[in-house]
């Protein structure tokens, strides 16, 4: 697992896009079109306001596959990482066939890149799903729905369900943790309040995790990185106590 990441804005998104498309056509042709729906940070980018930057940009491609030569000539051009636009995503438990079915329009680049977004009770449903705690799974889902209520057009639980359901099979197929926060979320309705508070609480899992892996490279995996996450945040905690008792012993 890495967290060597390219930080992508609203506008170098779009310029990203628009090199991919030309350099897509220039393989290609004109003849035939591709599209690519985005998923997650780049979604959330596109759509909201709360959000300035993106370390996502993971995708679904229905393209030709000269497509890969595209992604990897716009990476040496704009010196982005390569792997900057991909499908690993669609290796997690959040992914779904169905997605296809609940993204919207937002570009065409070139006359020949299609560019689509996912809808938002759907990108809920897929970070409840992932409910990472060291990204912006669980903020950017406060902040779609501050969004969406400040607009006038709440999303319900029921909504959310419902997408969970087309995504997933069954509500019960979400981990507990994302059933409670979900639920907890929008009986409160506290959002500005809450947003703040867990995404502070992102900000510091990713540093925690920056750390480890710096000291222990290559151990790191989705399958550990709760236990990791927890036993990490517990020694700094406990650091932090001893650095206080020692503080105040002395001032004594």
């Amino acid at each position: 697992m890495s967290f060597n990441e390219a930080i992508f804005s609203k506008n170098n998104l779009d310029l990203c896009l628009r090199e991919l498309a030309k350099e897509f056509r220039k393989l290609n042709g004109k003849s035939m079109p591709a599209e690519i729906i985005l998923i997650g940070g780049a979604s959330v980018l596109i759509n909201y306001g709360f959000r300035d930057t993106t370390y996502d940009m993971d995708a679904i491609i229905i393209s030709s596959s000269v497509m890969k030569q595209a992604i990897d000539r716009v990476s040496d051009k704009l010196g982005l990482p390569n792997g900057w636009l991909n499908t690993d995503f669609m290796r997690t438990k959040s992914y779904s066939p169905k997605l296809i079915e609940h993204s919207t329009y937002y570009k065409t680049f070139s006359n020949i890149l299609t560019i689509r977004t996912i809808t938002a009770e759907y990108m809920i449903a897929m970070k409840l799903m992932a409910g990472r705690k060291y990204k912006n799974d669980l903020s950017d889902i406060i902040g779609v729905l501050k969004h969406h209520e400040e607009t006038g057009t709440p999303i319900a639980l029921a909504q959310i369900k419902e997408a969970v359901e087309t995504l997933y099979g069954s509500w019960s197929a979400l981990p507990q943790s994302s059933v409670e926060f979900i639920e907890q979320t929008l009986e409160k309705k506290n959002y500005i309040e809450a947003f703040e508070k867990i995404r502070g609480s992102e900000k510091m899992n990713s540093a925690v995790l920056r750390a480890f892996e710096a000291d222990y490279p290559g151990i790191l995996s989705e399958s550990n990185l709760d236990e990791i996450l927890r036993s990490a945040t517990q020694m700094l905690q406990d650091e932090e106590e001893e650095k206080s008792e020692e503080s105040l012993t002395q001032s004594m």
